[in-house]
């Protein structure tokens, strides 16, 4: 199974847990699975430093379990766009400390999964896109739709600029984050048909959810 990257169609649509989830179906088929959060917004400062709780998440999930700074080189304090979020920080979001960051989770997993920040267009810093870090990882790309209103118009721009961007959809997972949508399956129905992409799993909406429990309802290519 080669690492991939986790994007969504907007912030707030279920990446950490659709990436969790993700990690804990791949240790289900026996590989080594680690995860990595290559910039965070949204920090705590503790006795060991800024963490971000997206990223713990992904940590708790990861087997083996990596050292944080690894996992999240860029852990900005504030809750920002990441541009802004550095910015305020006095730090500069570059290329290769990720690149390398990733080549040593690399080297202790069999697979590594990447979860992006807010959407695919979301900018890491006034010269790095998300896309560039991608298309320097080589990696295939699984899209969450978050699952409310507006999600077809979503869903299909961001499958279309990830391809545009010369990226691979390797497929997408469906996260139910609005526990009253109307017409839920008939929108999935529609995401079904004219994304050109497979559905790789469907999350639904939970108060408490366990991604090792949400594993099996996931389905890797």
């Amino acid at each position: 199974m080669r690492s991939l990257f986790v994007t969504g169609t907007d912030t707030g649509v279920g990446k950490t847990l659709a990436s969790t989830t993700l990690l804990h179906a791949l240790r289900a088929r026996g590989l080594r699975a680690v995860g990595m959060k290559p910039v965070a917004s949204g920090c705590e400062h503790g006795s060991e430093g800024w963490r971000n709780a997206d990223a713990l998440a992904l940590q708790e999930a990861s087997d083996p379990r990596p050292a944080y700074p690894e996992l999240n080189p860029f852990a900005l304090p504030e809750p920002l766009a990441p541009e802004l979020a550095s910015r305020a920080a006095g730090v500069e979001v570059t290329l290769e400390p990720l690149l390398a960051a990733f080549s040593r989770l690399q080297a202790q997993a069999d697979t590594v999964v990447v979860e992006g920040v807010g959407g695919w267009a979301a900018p890491l810093s006034t010269t790095l896109d998300q896309r560039d870090l991608v298309r320097a990882l080589r990696l295939p790309v699984v899209m969450v739709v978050g699952l409310r209103l507006g999600c077809l118009n979503h869903a299909r721009l961001t499958a279309d600029a990830i391809v545009a961007d010369g990226c691979e959809l390797l497929g997408w997972i469906a996260s139910a984050v609005d526990p009253d949508m109307a017409c839920r399956e008939e929108n999935l129905a529609l995401l079904d048909a004219r994304l050109r992409a497979p559905r790789l799993g469907y999350l639904p909406y939970l108060e408490e959810p366990r991604p090792v429990d949400l594993a099996r309802r996931i389905t890797l290519p």
